[in-house]
């Protein structure tokens, strides 16, 4: 099928449509407001109608036309149209006459006077038939109610296979006022200064938040102003020798025997297990008894000479059941008369900034 004619029709239309407003109404002022059109329309049928005695040999003609519509939004819009045709005939000096009606949805593009447009026609001119539309237009506004139009559409054919083109010019009158403009609101006084809160204790947590106040410089704090705690391990060992068949306890352990009764009552939830051992030298029978001796006595310093509780301290015999150094040697027997303690407890530690 050919288009030139349709083609000629749609191009012919494009230098018109640089002739756009500057200074156009809003999108906001033209929206909820109905519109009405007159137009005239220069109208291009397809080459194969020309030549189709079906069509009565259509050609170019012209049509007045008539758009009555409604802005639904910024940027939509619907409208109906009624055109009277009057085309020139291949066939003879008849004009063929007849009339096209439809409807368009139009999308008005942001900020700028142009829209698209696209629909659906009766066409009653040469024959009946029916098609749709899309084109493209734009609007030269004289006031803000008042606008000069340029559109050109494509038709194409949907009962009938064809391509037909027009343009149209015209003038829309837009009916009603425009939404008042909302008024400027007045505006906020500036806040009042916010007080100043100060920090007393210097940690980086404001008074008002603080629930720790005069936390130690030092301490690295939470978000509440307290310092923050890890938990450390500690532990103390007292390993204590004694003579060969002995359980006397020699002065010179006492120095460490103390220092474990300190540890007991800087932890007070902690206790204590006196472990006695021997050599392996004589009779089993004889050996563990000698373990438990050599345990209750280290046990009696720290009750009877260092004030811990009795409850907090177990003494064990273990014998020659766990040698600290294998052989039958006498440096190994010394090692084996021994006793072992160790007490370990949890402190929380500060952490440093």
């Amino acid at each position: 099928m050919k288009l030139k004619t349709s083609a000629i029709a749609v191009l012919a239309a494009l230098p018109l449509m640089s002739f756009v407003a500057s200074a156009a109404p809003t999108a906001e002022q033209l929206q909820d407001r109905a519109f009405g059109s007159l137009f005239y329309e220069y109208y291009a049928p397809d080459s194969d109608k020309t030549r189709s005695a079906e069509w009565q040999g259509v050609d170019n003609g012209n049509g007045i036309g008539l758009n009555l519509g409604y802005r639904i939004n910024k940027a939509w819009a619907i409208r109906a149209e009624y055109v009277r045709q009057d085309l020139d005939s291949a066939f003879s000096n008849n004009d063929v006459e007849g009339n096209r009606v439809g409807v368009d949805l139009m999308y008005h593009v942001d900020s700028l006077p142009v829209y698209v447009v696209g629909g659906v026609k009766n066409f009653t001119t040469g024959r009946s038939a029916s098609a749709a539309n899309i084109g493209i237009g734009a609007n030269l506004f004289a006031t803000d109610d008042l606008a000069v139009f340029v559109e050109a559409n494509r038709y194409q054919g949907i009962s009938k296979s064809f391509a037909d083109a027009g343009v149209k010019l015209g003038a829309t009158y837009h009916f009603g006022a425009a939404p008042a403009a909302e008024p400027t609101p007045a505006p906020e006084p500036a806040p009042a200064p916010a007080p100043v809160i100060g920090d007393a204790d210097q940690d980086g947590v404001t008074d008002d938040k603080d629930q720790c106040a005069n936390t130690p410089i030092t301490d690295k704090v939470d978000t509440v102003g307290c310092s923050i705690f890890t938990e450390q391990s500690v532990s103390i060992a007292l390993n204590a020798q004694f003579d060969n068949d002995s359980a006397v306890v020699k002065p010179e352990y006492h120095a460490d025997i103390e220092k474990l009764a300190n540890f007991l009552k800087r932890f007070p939830n902690t206790d204590v297990e006196i472990g006695g051992h021997a050599s392996n030298v004589g009779k089993p029978a004889y050996n563990m008894a000698l373990s438990q001796r050599r345990a209750d006595a280290v046990a009696a310093v720290l009750v009877n000479q260092f004030g811990i509780e009795s409850s907090r301290v177990k003494a064990v015999g273990y014998g020659v059941t766990k040698p600290r150094a294998a052989g039958n040697t006498a440096a190994a027997h010394a090692v084996n008369r021994r006793i072992e303690a160790t007490v370990t407890a949890s402190v929380k530690e500060a952490v440093q900034r």
